[in-house]
């Protein structure tokens, strides 16, 4: 039972899809994050602990839905059954024990060839989308009268499919053939059974008639005369069914909640017993209101002083109100930098996370309101689901940065408390970008402004970006050790000793951090800083602290010379110059190959 004197503890989490990038030759080979102005989350980094994140494992690129499970406590590998579920849940379709679901989008099939000339028939469908999948709701399969179909609208070209029925089998593959200009796939079996042969022959059946339905409809026959793609066909992928799961109240002891109008994220969050709270104006898109995300986590995180939003419930058209006495743990999703990603959207991604910053600004001028009134204790963490470099236009597999800090100590990096209720909360639309936009010249400005700072508390880090989170004492981990973090209790002295990614867990991937001298030797005699969490420090910890020998500085050195000469690029030299400093590469062939090469060239240069 809570002390009614003692402040309650809260948590108010943001994660920022796709947040991780690479080098950017016209950025100066820095990260969109480096590039962009991001005071509040510089201040978020500069007053806590931070590291770098894989979210489920090394060398692994990720979808949202694995990240996510790991991210919140749950081992994807024991857990995930399929994104399906996750989509049409969010979509507001309810699922029984035995539906299966897809994640589904609204697609152009070339009839007379078979191909799928485009997976997204158009990225802005929120008007026609719920047309099309009202006249696709309910429909009957003409061979498997049996069965209901249940089809919701989600975002952009995205609906919910559900099939509800006997004997159906979520191990089948899916109709999507992933590329554009691709043959149209048939459902297989992925097992032997009969659950999942018959299922496969429903799922096809299901395709053709949709097909037919959408061929037909007038709203297609309007966009083939405007010169627009007909949406003719729906691409089925990911058939899952509900994953049965402890709730996450159970599993951590706290009350949660979620800001997430991407409908896969609300999906899994309901799957996870999480409450999805309304957020008027929040899209999930490039048209979102972030100032609407930060307002509803804000309100639920400072229940009762505040009134608690509503919450979605699946298969009603009414939402309920939210728990009065407020939430423990407040999960804010945004979508839009994943997007800017998929789309290359180089600057739009730097303006859009500076977009995101305001926000959580605004956010944490609306805790700290409430925490003023000594009723609460509030801490702030955020990092991302996946990196998206808008150089590949997908999901890769580089970590992700990862920062966590009380709220009191944000506003003290800040600048005060007068600065935080200065933050003006007023709503603003995501920023446009111009063809010709060139962030050249106060990208190095950036540049020069972050090369000094000091850390207001925790670790060292003063920013938040991917270079600065390797320095950080919390090292490498993978995202289902968050728990061990803000789920279980924040405590900033404690952590700043105990890293979890660099002593606990041994970097979490058995590689050793700061667990013996380098070669040379070395003491604080001799000047050399110590390697580790809080690598300023002049006091070694007994088996964590090591000091660099006199050699140190010369092997990183020549490390970095080395990998610039045999690729030829200054970016790859700034690329992994961190990982020359900390020893962690990328778990991948391309890597391993670099990593002989560099080896076979030490040799060579200082032992023969």
């Amino acid at each position: 039972m809570v002390n009614p004197k003692m402040p309650r503890k809260r948590v108010a989490f943001v994660l920022i899809d796709g947040l991780g990038d690479v080098s950017i030759p016209r950025f100066g080979y820095k990260t969109p994050l480096e590039a962009a102005k991001v005071p509040n989350l510089d201040a978020i980094a500069s007053a806590g602990i931070n590291g770098l994140m894989d979210p489920v494992e090394v060398g692994l690129g990720c979808g949202s839905d694995t990240a996510h499970l790991s991210l919140l406590g749950y081992d994807p590998r024991v857990y995930y059954r399929g994104r399906g579920a996750f989509e049409s849940m969010g979509a507001g379709l309810a699922m029984a024990p035995g539906d299966i679901a897809f994640k589904s989008n609204f697609a152009t099939l070339d009839e007379k060839t078979g191909l799928v000339t485009s997976r997204r028939a158009d990225r802005h469908f929120e008007e026609e989308g719920p047309i099309l999948c009202a006249a696709l709701d309910k429909m009957k399969l003409p061979s498997f009268p049996e069965y209901e179909v249940r089809v919701r609208y989600a975002t952009e070209h995205r609906c919910g499919v559900v099939v509800k029925g006997p004997k159906l089998s979520g191990n089948i593959s899916g109709t999507d053939p992933l590329k554009d200009n691709r043959l149209l796939l048939e459902a297989k079996p992925l097992d032997n059974t009969e659950e999942a042969e018959h299922t496969a022959k429903v799922v096809n059946e299901l395709s053709k008639e949709i097909f037919k339905i959408l061929v037909a409809h007038p709203l297609n026959q309007k966009r083939v005369s405007e010169g627009k793609n007909i949406a003719n066909i729906v691409l089925l992928r990911g058939c899952g069914i509900r994953i049965e799961v402890p709730a996450f109240e159970k599993n951590h002891g706290l009350r949660p909640c979620m800001v997430a109008p991407t409908k896969i994220i609300a999906g899994l969050g309901l799957s996870l017993g999480i409450d999805i709270l309304e957020a008027p104006g929040a899209t999930g898109d490039y048209r979102t209101l972030l100032t609407s995300k930060a307002t509803a986590i804000a309100k639920a995180l400072s229940a009762p002083m505040r009134t608690c939003p509503n919450v979605f419930v699946p298969g009603e058209d009414e939402h309920k109100p939210g728990v009065s006495e407020g939430y423990d743990f407040g999960f804010l999703h945004i979508k839009a930098i994943d997007d800017a990603g998929h789309d290359k959207a180089t600057v739009f991604k730097v303006k859009g996370l500076e977009a995101v910053d305001k926000a959580i600004g605004q956010l944490a001028r609306l805790l700290w309101e409430a925490e003023s009134t000594g009723q609460f204790q509030f801490f702030l963490c955020v990092t991302g689901d996946h990196s998206t470099p808008v150089e590949y236009g997908d999901h890769s597999f580089e970590p992700v940065p990862f920062t966590l800090c009380s709220l009191k100590d944000y506003v003290g990096a800040v600048g005060g408390e007068s600065v935080v209720l200065q933050t003006c909360l007023d709503t603003f639309p995501l920023p446009t970008v111009a063809a010709d936009d060139d962030l050249s010249s106060y990208v190095a400005a950036e540049m020069v402004a972050s090369q000094t700072g000091q850390a207001f508390s925790g670790d060292s880090v003063w920013i938040l970006n991917e270079i600065a989170a390797a320095r950080g004492c919390l090292g490498r981990f993978p995202g289902i050790y968050i728990e061990k973090l803000e789920l279980k209790g924040y405590d900033k002295e404690a952590f700043g000793h105990y890293p979890v990614g660099q002593s606990t867990f041994d970097d979490a991937y058995v590689v050793p951090q700061g667990r013996g001298l380098l070669s040379g030797g070395g003491s604080a005699a001799d000047g050399n800083a110590a390697v580790g969490a809080q690598s300023d420090s002049t006091t070694l910890r007994a088996g964590y602290d090591v000091y660099r020998g006199p050699g140190f500085h010369e092997v990183c050195k020549s490390w970095k010379v080395a990998v610039a000469v045999m690729d030829g690029s200054p970016a790859i030299n700034h690329h992994y110059q961190h990982k020359a400093d900390h020893l962690r590469w990328p778990n991948n062939q391309g890597m391993i190959k670099t990593i002989e090469k560099l080896l076979v060239w030490f040799y060579d240069t200082f032992v023969n």
